[in-house]
C-alpha cells in the first residue's frame, strides 16, 4: 500500500506503475473518491461539532429561540444519519481501491510484458553434454521408485503425487542442507502456522487480487499459505519495532498450498507445477532506506546461489521486468535452474524487495533514531522450493544407467548415499 499522500503527489509516476505492471486500476476514480472521502468526513465533522454545540445551547436558550434551535438540531441529527453511512460507503471503496494499487518499480526495473523481456544479469555453470540419451524427472524418478503417481491421484485429485523411499528422503535432505545453509549464515528459524486469517494475506499483498489461487477453510475462515511469507511478515503485524532490533532475518520452512487457478493446463507433467510443495523462505524487516534494502536484497540472493552451487546445479539470474512483478515488488531477480528434460533454464528461485508495502498493509511500524515512527521495508527470497528443486538436481545428475550421483554436500543428509539407485 502506497501512502495516499505520496499517490495524490505523484500520479503520473503511479499510472506508469500501473501501466507497466499491467494491473487494471482507473487511477482517476481513486483520486475522486479520496476527494469525497476528505470532503465528506469534513462536512460530517461540521455536523457533530454543531450538533455538539447545539445541545450545549438548547437547555440555556430562551423559550422564544429554544424551537428554533430544537428544529435545526434534528435537522443535523437527520444528516448525520443520512452522511454516516454513505462515508462509511465511501471509506470502504476508498479502501479497496487503495489495496490495487502497485508499489512503483525501481528505476533499474526493465518495462516489459512477460519473461520474455526479463534481462539476463548472469549464468553459472555450464549446462552438461550428455554422452547418453538423458532422462526428464519423470523417467528418471519413476524408475528409481522415488515417487508414486496414479494412487495419490485418485484420492487427492490431478497434480498430486507422493515422495518415498529415497525420494522422500532427498526432498528433507535439500531441505536440511538450504535450512543449515541459512542459519550458518545468521538467519532465525521458524515454522510458522500455515492457515491464516484474510487479514495477513491482505496484510502481505497476496489479497484481494490473488484471492483465486489460495484455498480457503471457509468454517473458520482461514486460508492456506502460499509461502510462508505470509506468516513472516504478519507476526509483527501492528508491532512497532525499534530501529536498534534491526534486521529481523527469518528462515521459515513450510508446507505451501497454491490452487495455480490462473495455470490451467500449463505444466502439468510431473513436479513442476503441484497444489502442495515445501519451501524454505527467506524474509527481512530492515531500516526504511533504500540503499540498506538493496544491501539486503543481494545478500539473500547471494544465500539462494550458495544452496544452488552446493547442489552443482547450473543456473541464470535475470532481472525480472515489470510486467514480471508483483503487486508490492519494487524490484525482482530469478534464479532460473537449468533444467536437462526442459532443454531451458526454468525459475526455482525468486528475491524480493518490496519497500514498506507489507509494513504499511500490516501497520509494523519502526521506532527510529529520533523517535519519530516510519515503516519498515521488508524482502524476501525462495531459499529452496520442492519438489521443483528435484527437477535439475536429478536431471543434472543423472547417469546412463538411470541412477543418480549425489552432489557431495548432500551426501550426509542422505545417510552417507553418493549414489541413487532402484
Amino acid at each position: 500500500m502506497l501512502d495516499i499522500q505520496y499517490i495524490r503527489q505523484n500520479a503520473d509516476a503511479v499510472r506508469a506503475a500501473i501501466r507497466n505492471k499491467g494491473f487494471d486500476l482507473d487511477l482517476d476514480e481513486l483520486l475522486s473518491t479520496d476527494k469525497e472521502r476528505r470532503e465528506s468526513t469534513a462536512t460530517l465533522e461540521q455536523k457533530r461539532a454543531r450538533r455538539n454545540e447545539l445541545s450545549a445551547l438548547i437547555p440555556k436558550a430562551s423559550k422564544e429561540d429554544r424551537p428554533k434551535l430544537v428544529d435545526e438540531a434534528k435537522q443535523v441529527r437527520t444528516d448525520i444519519e443520512q452522511l454516516e453511512p454513505r462515508l462509511g460507503e465511501v471509506q470502504r471503496r476508498f479502501q479497496e481501491l487503495m489495496l490495487r494499487v502497485p508499489s512503483i518499480p525501481r528505476p533499474e526495473v526493465p518495462v516489459g510484458r512477460g519473461e520474455e523481456d526479463n534481462v539476463e544479469i548472469r549464468k553459472v555453470g555450464t549446462p552438461r553434454k550428455f554422452d547418453f540419451q538423458p532422462k526428464d524427472h519423470v523417467e528418471l524418478m519413476t524408475g528409481l521408485g522415488f515417487v508414486e503417481w496414479d494412487g495419490p491421484r485418485k484420492f487427492a485429485g490431478g497434480r498430486s503425487y507422493a515422495l518415498v523411499g529415497d525420494g522422500a528422503l532427498l526432498e528433507i535432505a535439500v531441505l536440511r542442507l538450504a535450512i543449515d545453509t541459512l542459519v550458518e549464515r545468521g538467519m532465525k528459524l521458524v515454522l510458522p502456522p500455515v492457515m491464516v486469517k484474510e487479514r495477513a494475506m491482505t496484510g502481505t499483498g497476496f489479497f484481494p487480487l490473488g484471492k483465486e489461487e489460495a484455498y480457503a477453510i471457509t468454517a473458520d475462515e482461514l486460508f492456506l499459505i502460499g509461502t510462508s511469507e505470509v506468516p513472516l511478515v504478519s507476526m509483527h503485524c501492528d508491532d512497532t519495532i525499534e530501529a536498534d532490533r534491526l534486521p529481523i532475518k527469518y528462515a521459515g520452512i513450510s508446507p505451501c498450498f497454491r490452487r495455480e487457478a490462473g495455470a490451467h493446463g500449463k505444466d502439468t507433467r510431473g513436479l513442476y507445477r503441484v497444489h502442495q510443495f515445501t519451501k524454505v523462505e527467506q524474509v527481512v524487516f530492515c531500516a526504511p532506506d533504500e540503499g540498506v534494502a538493496e544491501k539486503h536484497h543481494y545478500e539473500l540472493l547471494g544465500n539462494a546461489e550458495a544452496i544452488l552451487a552446493k547442489l552443482e546445479i547450473p543456473y541464470r539470474v535475470a532481472i525480472a521486468c515489470t510486467g514480471e512483478i508483483g503487486l508490492g515488488q519494487t524490484r525482482k531477480h530469478e534464479v532460473e535452474s537449468w533444467m536437462p528434460g526442459r532443454s531451458a533454464y526454468s525459475e526455482t528461485h525468486s528475491c524480493s524487495t518490496l519497500g514498506d508495502f507489507q509494513a504499511r498493509r500490516s501497520n509494523i511500524r519502526v521506532r527510529l533514531a529520533d523517535g519519530s515512527l516510519g515503516y519498515p521495508f521488508t524482502l524476501n527470497n525462495t531459499a529452496i522450493a520442492s519438489p521443483r528443486i528435484l527437477i535439475p538436481l536429478l536431471e543434472n545428475h543423472q547417469n546412463a544407467d538411470g541412477s543418480v550421483t549425489l552432489p557431495k554436500a548432500l551426501v550426509p543428509y542422505m545417510l552417507g548415499k553418493e549414489r541413487l539407485v532402484r
